[in-house]
């Protein structure tokens, strides 16, 4: 048996043992080992993978919560390349041609994980922000969720059988079910009161974590930090790769410091950047926005230099320097 990683003396399965001793108590664990309360977490989940087996917590409390709350997906990957999808903002009609090439990029690669970083749906009738125009012209609610189930719907013929299809939640998709809180409180937990209910395909969550305490970890999520420096303080503060959406930028910043190479990642996103959702939203203001996706690519569980699938006109997408028809 291998020696686990943050237990160099001790193989996986004497930390099990160990587990299963102080019934998951991990301050016990630390008080007999001398090693810190997050290494034990860390040490768990290599040992669960080592083993291929669940370390259950028997205590109830924070730090069981910690390991297995629904917020967070986890992942472990070795060697793979992974699309990520940003902002679809999906109103009804036609895909456009980063939608098309986002799908066709699936169905190429076929990736065992399809993510979904947030605002799949838009929500524009009950948004927080007010109408604009009396003639304005926005889709039901019912038209945009039928129109995201058809995104999805190809999404989901694209990608390989048994693919794990993942949707980070972000602050468009939450208005779903911000608003029937708000407006129908007496409704909590009726079958369709919440988005998650609609797509049951897709796992929702707030984060995926990558390779967690490894070399490679990398966090997904809808957003972080805000402003022109977010992509700097997302991986400067998270210490790990941090991949987010919401500011539809798509470009990427290296950092690197004693610990090695990470970036921070803005995803762009899969609208049009003057599709009707954001004319009036923006006040028809100049956008510094990117039509696009950034695809990851992991060797040996380490992150290689992202790479972005950028719109170059009505027909193409540009990709690692050539024009591919979308």
């Amino acid at each position: 048996m291998k020696p686990n990683q943050y237990f160099p003396l001790i193989s996986s399965q004497h930390f099990a043992e160990l587990w299963r001793k102080h019934n998951g108590n991990t301050t016990a664990i630390s008080a007999e080992t001398g090693v810190s309360v997050r290494n034990i977490f860390l040490a768990r989940r290599r040992a669960e993978r080592d083993l291929d087996t669940e370390l259950v917590a028997q205590k109830t409390g924070v730090q069981a919560l910690i390991r297995h709350h629904k917020a967070r997906v986890n992942l472990t990957i070795k060697d793979a390349v992974l699309p990520i999808g940003g902002d679809v903002h999906k109103w009804p009609g036609e895909n456009t041609t980063v939608q098309r090439a986002f799908i066709a990029t699936v169905k190429k690669l076929k990736p065992r994980y399809v993510i979904l970083c947030g605002d799949v749906f838009d929500g524009s009738r009950i948004s927080r922000h007010p109408r604009i125009g009396f003639l304005e012209n926005r889709p039901t609610v019912r038209d945009e969720r039928k129109a995201v189930a058809e995104f999805l719907k190809y999404v989901e013929d694209a990608a390989p059988r048994g693919a794990m299809l993942i949707w980070c939640l972000g602050n468009h998709d939450a208005r779903y079910e911000s608003y029937l809180a708000q407006t129908a409180p007496e409704m909590e937990d009726v079958q369709g009161m919440h988005l998650k209910d609609h797509f049951p395909k897709w796992r929702p969550c707030w984060s995926v974590h990558i390779n967690e305490g490894l070399e490679g970890h990398t966090v997904i999520k809808h957003r972080w930090h805000n402003g022109i420096h977010a992509m700097y303080n997302n991986t400067l503060k998270g210490g790990v790769n941090v991949i987010t959406g919401h500011l539809h930028k798509l470009d990427s910043r290296k950092w690197a410091d004693f610990r090695g190479c990470r970036y921070g990642v803005d995803a762009g996103f899969m609208a049009d950047v003057d599709d009707e959702q954001f004319v009036h939203y923006t006040e028809d203001n100049a956008k510094d926005w990117t039509s696009g996706f950034p695809v990851l690519t992991y060797r040996n569980g380490r992150l290689l230099r992202p790479e972005f699938v950028q719109k170059w006109d009505e027909d193409r997408v540009e990709f690692r320097g050539e024009l591919i028809p979308a």
